[in-house]
């Protein structure tokens, strides 16, 4: 797109947002309209920098591991090169069944002081796993033992996940399951994202 940082920049600069999403998956993201690329190449990481330089939050969904954009490493690099930017890698890195050594890898990998994950969707990324998703329980016990609930952020990914469980089984499971502490379901469905996206 021609002229997308002086767009970023306005938006950024003029009208005060403070947060870019970029779907970057293959499939629905951009590596699946284009050739796979480095995220944390020369063109993207201006843009983490202009993102940074206005204390902002960039969002990534990498996808799940069978994908070319699937890259923790790269993103590791972000959050080194821009140590004043706060990252937030959707879905926890979208786990896969048969993949945890490598899922566990690379959450340690990724255990930054500037990297947050959200946890959206992950019921229906870990499908079948039926209410109250005892599999997507098991998957958040590992990410908290790795991670800290400090580095995880309660969401829907709405309306998508929604046509598949009701929205409230999708606020309640974590609150029906033995995986966290009150105090620690109250990071995860407020403080963390507070500290964030409004700090």
């Amino acid at each position: 797109m021609t002229g997308y940082m002086d767009t970023m920049e306005y938006f950024f600069n003029e009208v005060g947002f403070k947060l870019a999403k970029f779907e970057v998956r293959d499939g629905g993201g951009l590596m699946g309209a284009h050739d796979t690329f480095d995220l944390a190449g020369e063109r993207m990481m201006a843009i983490y920098k202009l993102v940074e330089k206005h204390g902002g939050v960039v969002a990534l969904d990498v996808g799940d591991i069978s994908m070319g954009s699937h890259q923790p490493w790269s993103i590791m690099e972000i959050a080194k090169a821009c140590p004043e930017l706060k990252l937030v890698v959707c879905h926890l890195l979208a786990p896969t069944r048969g993949w945890e050594r490598e899922w566990k890898l690379s959450l340690e990998l990724l255990n930054l002081p500037n990297v947050w994950f959200d946890i959206a969707a992950l019921p229906k990324i870990l499908k079948p796993d039926d209410y109250p998703f005892n599999t997507t329980v098991q998957y958040l016990k590992d990410a908290k033992e790795i991670l800290g609930a400090k580095k995880l952020m309660w969401g829907t990914d709405a309306p998508f996940a929604a046509t598949e469980n009701p929205y409230k089984e999708l606020c309640d499971y974590l609150e029906k399951s033995d995986a966290f502490t009150k105090e620690e379901l109250s990071d995860i469905y407020y403080n963390n994202a507070l500290e964030v996206y409004f700090s």
